[in-house]
């Protein structure tokens, strides 16, 4: 570990090696507006010097069977979890979000995402015809597709960098990624682990780490002639771009973007589930995660007592030091981010909205160490019109908009009234109305009763601008892998 005027200093994880770069990004703690860490800002250079350690790795890689390959991942989630509470307190620091969610969500589904498909590799079929008359029998083989590009987003760091690199590795294949220059210490952190693990568990090349922003780093990932598929989750601009620039090389492309998730809640709702969850649901990792909820429909019959109750446990999230465990919202992750979250709420007002709670409404309390810090109150609005920016627009904040629906027909319009179809909640006790709404809902993903309660055999992923392809056992396994078909004339 580099030291430099007590920074942190990452290095390009290259080759089984940990490389310097010529040049670096402050990195800041978002609970303390401080710089804590320097991040290389990489470039072609290193992206080349990645791609080639990859390809050179792919054909041992490749050649090992899916046992081999399911021991060595079982073998990495050993190694998070051995050190799972220094890797969910750098997490925390990192990104701003709780320790209590760091070491519950984060880090333990890090982990498991190895276990995951350590096991669902094990479990794949290929399929096979017989075509009697003709004398022949028809079979599909499946094979890795080379160098993987994965490119990971800031708000669940390591959580997300591992749903791609597990099930990229498992397959066969070898990879060079780049997670969020603004969050990279816990992928840094893995590397360290990957050198201990040493060459006889995963030999130098499979995994590159190459940090860096997306104008650098990330553009010659995606522009590499020698990467043939991308998986990325970010914003649906940056995706625009990708799409772009990798239309040259006829790329493959998993694109998991944005949401302006809907929670429907019918009067016949159980409010004591309905309210906790969809708090959870609307402020859980400060608003920072695509599956959040940010347009709450309630039918009118329930609307006011929904909303005073909603108001009220609002108010009791605290706010302040990450490092806390009685604190439920943490540090948004940058100044600038927090600035767009903040004027999203002045628009909301200056459109005639109401803000029951949060933001220029309730003051904040924080401790003298986190003054500094990027900061807000869970934020709930109320008499917001459809057409406002803040039900259009994907806010990614501690914030959510509560407006009143009369009839089923009329509020699954107006949920699917965005551009986004990344997931839905649907509250209500009959169940033909939940099957009914569930089908008609323009959403990847529609919970009903609950929210964010996850198998990672099912395909996971959005409609419209909410993304291209699908993530999860038998999805990821036909992204990693290219399928041929065999027939033998007998």
């Amino acid at each position: 570990m580099a030291q430099s005027k007590a920074l942190l200093v990452l290095e390009n994880f290259i080759g089984g090696k940990f490389i310097p770069c010529s040049s670096y990004i402050d990195s800041y703690n978002p609970s303390t507006g401080d710089v804590y860490c320097k991040v290389p800002d990489s470039g072609k250079e290193e992206v080349e010097a990645a791609v080639k350690a990859a390809k050179d790795a792919f054909p041992v890689w490749s050649s090992k069977s899916p046992l081999e390959r399911s021991q060595i991942l079982n073998k990495l989630a050993d190694l998070i979890e051995y050190d799972l509470e220094a890797f969910a307190q750098a997490e925390s620091k990192d990104q701003g979000k709780t320790i209590t969610f760091a070491r519950t969500v984060d880090i333990p589904r890090a982990a498991y995402n190895f276990r995951f498909f350590a096991s669902s590799i094990l479990h794949h079929v290929t399929e096979s015809t017989e075509m009697a008359t003709m004398g022949c029998v028809h079979y599909t083989s499946r094979a890795p597709v080379g160098v993987a590009g994965l490119i990971s987003p800031w708000n669940l760091p390591l959580y997300l960098l591992t749903w791609k690199i597990a099930p990229a590795i498992a397959c066969g294949n070898t990879v060079v990624a780049k997670p969020s220059e603004m969050t990279s210490v816990t992928a840094w952190m893995m590397c360290k682990l990957l050198e201990k693990a040493g060459k006889s568990w995963v030999p130098h090349g499979v995994v590159n780490i190459v940090f860096g922003t997306g104008a650098k780093a990330g553009e010659a990932l995606v522009c590499h002639p020698d990467v043939p598929l991308i998986s990325f989750t970010g914003s649906t601009l940056t995706a625009q771009r990708i799409t772009e620039k990798s239309a040259p090389h006829c790329k493959r492309l998993s694109l998991e973007l944005g949401g302006k998730n809907p929670a429907i809640i019918f009067d016949d709702a159980d409010l004591s589930q309905c309210i906790p969850t969809t708090l959870r649901s609307s402020f859980a990792n400060q608003g920072e995660i695509c599956l959040c909820t940010s347009r709450i429909f309630v039918q009118r019959a329930i609307y006011s007592e929904f909303l005073k109750r909603f108001v009220a446990e609002a108010k009791k999230w605290k706010t302040g030091n990450p490092s806390d465990p009685t604190v439920d919202v943490g540090a948004l992750i940058s100044k600038e981010h927090l600035e767009k979250v903040r004027n999203y709420v002045k628009k909301a007002q200056a459109e005639g909205a109401r803000v029951l709670c949060g933001e220029g409404v309730d003051a904040l309390d924080l401790p003298p160490g986190n003054q500094k810090g990027y900061f807000m109150l869970p934020t709930v609005i109320a008499e917001v019109k459809d057409e406002s920016c803040c039900m259009q627009e994907e806010i990614f904040g501690p914030v959510t908009c509560v407006v009143a629906f009369d009839t089923e027909e009329e509020v699954i319009k107006r949920a699917n009234g965005v551009k986004y179809g990344l997931a839905a909640t649907v509250w209500s006790s009959n169940v033909g109305r939940v099957h009914r709404v569930a089908h008609r809902l323009q959403s990847g993903l529609v919970w009903t009763n609950c929210w964010l309660v996850r198998d990672l055999n099912l395909p996971f992923g959005g409609m419209k601008a909410s993304g291209i392809g699908r993530e999860g056992a038998k999805d990821s396994y036909e992204f990693f892998t290219e399928v041929k078909t065999i027939t033998i004339k007998h």
